[in-house]
Formats: C-alpha cells, sequence, structure tokens
C-alpha cells in the first residue's frame, strides 16, 4: 500500500460519488434522470442501495492504493467499508 493518506482520500471520494449516485439529483438532474431510466433493471436497483453501490465505486479506487493482487482486493473491501462507515456517520449527523 502507498499510504494511509492514499486510502483515506479514496475512502472519500467513493463515499462522495457513491452518495452522488444514490442520494443526490445531480447537476442539470443527470443523475435522477439516469436511476429513473434504469428503473428495476439490476443497476437501477444498485442505485438505491448505498453499500451495493458503494462495493462497485470502490473497485477503481483500489487500483490507487494497491501494488499487486492480494492489496488491491484488501484496498477493495476497505475502501467500501470505509465508505459506508462514513455514510453511517453522515445519517447520524443529519446531513
Amino acid at each position: 500500500m502507498r499510504t494511509e493518506t492514499e486510502l483515506v482520500l479514496c475512502a472519500l471520494a467513493t463515499w462522495r460519488v457513491t452518495h452522488l449516485l444514490v442520494a443526490e439529483d445531480g447537476p442539470g438532474d443527470i443523475v435522477v434522470r439516469l436511476r429513473a431510466r434504469l428503473g428495476e433493471h439490476v443497476l437501477g436497483s444498485m442505485m438505491d442501495c448505498f453499500y451495493c453501490a458503494s462495493f462497485w465505486v470502490a473497485m477503481p479506487f483500489a487500483f490507487v492504493v494497491a501494488q499487486d493482487a492480494l492489496e488491491w482486493t484488501v484496498s477493495w473491501l476497505a475502501i467500501s467499508g470505509a465508505a459506508a462507515l462514513f455514510e453511517r456517520v453522515s445519517l447520524k449527523q443529519g446531513a
């Protein structure tokens, strides 16, 4: 793993992108229109669940911090898990 800072930044970026996809309308309502268009499709269902979406959003961010396959797998799960924790904290804060 490169640095802890990179891991934290990737987790925060994962939370931000996931929150945008699941809970926001997006600029020009583009995300809400995408969500509506996907409807009941598997991708549409994923956009209804923060935890499901963060799992997939975290995947590319893991490449930033990992240097081999095992590190990538662990980083992927850690980044998604940290984003889930950030989401729980933000819900408790009423954000």
